[in-house]
């Protein structure tokens, strides 16, 4: 039993794909919505293990970009197949869902990690150079993609215009390629792990990375998994968005339960990791996964939306705007000392409690 533990990630990958095959363009029975919400998870949790195992072959950083895009893939995933079914509020799915991913990301992966970490060590430490990089682009890519919407005066009910809509996803496109660039090359250092002086860890301070070919095994198990994420949601898409009809929230919470699904074992990598001492790699994988979800997620949803069957409803609501305000002058606050305590933490997760309690709330 223990062995068979031991080898999930190489079996749920295959049998999301058996699922998939049986099920797919057929009506389901609440039974078999359930049985594919499994499945579902379990492809995500895979798809994010032998990411995590990518991650760990090619080193850090680049480890958190493998991380960061598995999930955007199947963000993008979920949005257009929710999207499609061409029902009222899916309109604004993909705001709903970058917004969220943003404020998981900076306040619950962030949050938890940071107390966590603090909690176990006392005090963490990691780059503030890397980690203020990296929050300014996640700023600047908000404002411009979810924010200035708002205002803008070319379409109506906070949409963008063909024209901006071009604009800000080559933009955002841009903006993240030379993040990456700057992460991976230029500036690698301030993006690696520090120790409690605040020093740069040794490469050789980290596991033994696994062989090349374990990782290209990861690598096709990978895809699998991937596939298998986008055709299962097809499949329970309808029964989320009846459940949280059903249930009296807003539609808009759609777009956080999707959110709150493809983040989950993000969250759990980054913990880990602060439970370890690598405060930045946690950093990395949080502050990354929102950059993502901004500069690659807008730009897919903005090629869709030419062939989607409702218009792209991007503009954030004042609620939203303060929230997401807030949220930036208090992580600027967290990662500019380059150190932090439990009481960040907790203000973090403060934040996210408001963020869940209002979009349920609003």
């Amino acid at each position: 039993m223990t062995r068979l533990l031991r080898k999930w990630p190489l079996v749920v990958p295959v049998i999301a794909l058996l699922g998939l095959v049986l099920t797919w363009g057929r009506d389901l029975p609440t039974g078999a919505v359930i049985v594919v919400a499994i499945l579902l998870i379990g492809a995500v949790l895979a798809a994010v293990h032998h990411a995590e195992v990518i991650a760990h072959r090619v080193g850090e950083p680049f480890g958190s970009l493998v991380l960061a895009v598995a999930v955007t893939v199947i963000e993008v995933a979920l949005i257009i197949t929710l999207m499609t079914s061409g029902k009222a509020g899916t309109e604004s799915l993909a705001r709903d869902t970058a917004f969220a991913a943003v404020m998981i990301t900076c306040n619950g992966i962030l949050g938890l990690s940071l107390l966590l970490g603090a909690t176990k060590h006392r005090l963490v430490r990691f780059n503030p150079e890397g980690a203020g990089a990296a929050l300014a682009v996640v700023a600047t890519l908000t404002t411009l993609t979810l924010v200035l919407p708002t205002f803008t005066e070319a379409a109506p009910d906070g949409r963008f215009s063909g024209a901006q809509l071009a604009f800000i996803a080559v933009v955002a496109l841009v903006l993240y390629g030379v993040f990456v660039q700057t992460q991976t090359n230029r500036h690698r250092d301030f993006f690696l792990p520090v120790d409690s002086a605040g020093k740069k860890l040794p490469e050789t301070a980290h596991a033994t990375p696994p062989p090349t070919r374990t990782a290209l095994i990861s690598l096709v198990l990978l895809i699998a998994a991937l596939v298998s994420v986008v055709g299962l949601a097809k499949g329970v898409s309808p029964a989320i968005e009846d459940g949280v009809r059903a249930v009296g929230i807003p539609s808009s919470f759609v777009g956080v339960v999707i959110a709150l699904l493809v983040l989950l074992p993000e969250g759990i990598s980054a913990s880990r990791a602060a439970l370890r001492n690598r405060m930045q790699v946690s950093l990395n994988l949080g502050l990354g996964s929102a950059m993502a979800t901004i500069g690659l997620t807008i730009p897919a949803i903005a090629v869709a939306s030419i062939w989607l069957p409702t218009p792209l409803q991007l503009g954030l609501g004042p609620v939203q705007i303060v929230l997401f305000a807030l949220t930036m002058i208090v992580t600027t606050l967290t990662v500019v000392p380059g150190r932090a305590t439990r009481l960040q933490g907790v203000v973090h997760l403060t934040l996210l409690a408001a963020f869940i309690f209002l979009a349920i709330s609003p």
